[in-house]
């Protein structure tokens, strides 16, 4: 399970460091791909497959399910960590999330998310405003 944050900064070559706690969970490799809200999404290979399966299911008659299944298939990419435990982010996955030198993981039960520092904070910022009304859907939810 991914949790936590953790501020780290991509290289000249793109490349970025993964936490060493979760790295044994990328040996049979990752895949990198679109998130919501202008980050990355990194998912183990288990998960994505679990997550490819539910895409599978979606109805392709319906717009918004191709266009969900196409962000997150046509946008993704196969990754493996090196030696040192990093992943190279291509510049087209670079540029859709706005990363520059320094980034945020984040961990979120399943997958990391990547962020661009700034921005990571500008989201916190505004969802701590909404924290009485996120709080409140939660209940509708079961939480």
């Amino acid at each position: 399970m991914f949790i936590g944050e953790y501020k780290y900064s991509l290289d000249t070559k793109n490349r970025l460091a993964i936490p060493s706690k979760f790295r044994s969970m990328f040996k049979e490799g990752a895949v990198i791909t679109k998130g919501l809200d202008n980050c990355l999404f990194i998912y183990t290979n288990k998960e994505w497959n679990k997550l490819v399966e539910k895409l599978a299911a979606l109805p392709i008659s319906q717009a918004k399910s191709r266009a969900f299944s196409r962000m997150m298939l046509a946008g993704a990419m196969d990754a493996n960590l090196d030696t040192q435990g990093r992943i190279i982010l291509p510049d087209y996955l670079k540029s859709f999330a706005t990363l520059n030198k320094k980034v945020i993981l984040a961990g979120l039960y399943n997958r990391l998310e990547v962020w661009d520092e700034k921005l990571w904070s500008k989201y916190q910022r505004s969802s701590e405003k909404d924290t009485n009304e996120i709080s409140e859907g939660l209940v509708d939810l079961g939480i």
